[in-house]
C-alpha cells in the first residue's frame, strides 16, 4: 500500500481479524480486504456490513491493547479495500 507500513496481516483474535494493520503518518490504519469475481450479490464493500464493522472494531481494539496503543490518543481508522473483478478500490474512513 503507497505510503503505508504493514504492522500486522491477518491479525487474528477471538471474534475477529483484521486483515492489515498499517500506519501511515501518525495514523493507525486497519484494513479490511474484500474481493468479489462478479456482482451478483453486491459489491465487494458491501460485505463489510455493520455485524462486520463490530467485529472489525473489536479486533481493533484487542490490537491496540495488546500492542500499548491508548485508542484515545493515537488517531486510528477503518479503510475497506474492494476488489470488485478486476477493479480494486481503496475506501478511506469507510466507517467510524
Amino acid at each position: 500500500m503507497k505510503g503505508y507500513r504493514i504492522l500486522s496481516r491477518n491479525y487474528t483474535v477471538r471474534g475477529g481479524e483484521l486483515d492489515i494493520v498499517a500506519k501511515k503518518g501518525d495514523t493507525l490504519v486497519f484494513v479490511e480486504v474484500k474481493y468479489r469475481k462478479n456482482d451478483r450479490f453486491g459489491k465487494a464493500d458491501e460485505f463489510v456490513d455493520k455485524r462486520k464493522q463490530k467485529r472489525l472494531k473489536l479486533a481493533a481494539l484487542m490490537y491496540m491493547a495488546g500492542n500499548k496503543v491508548n485508542p484515545e490518543k493515537r488517531n486510528h481508522r477503518f479503510d475497506v479495500i474492494a476488489i470488485d473483478r478486476c477493479r480494486l478500490r481503496h475506501i478511506k474512513n469507510a466507517f467510524c
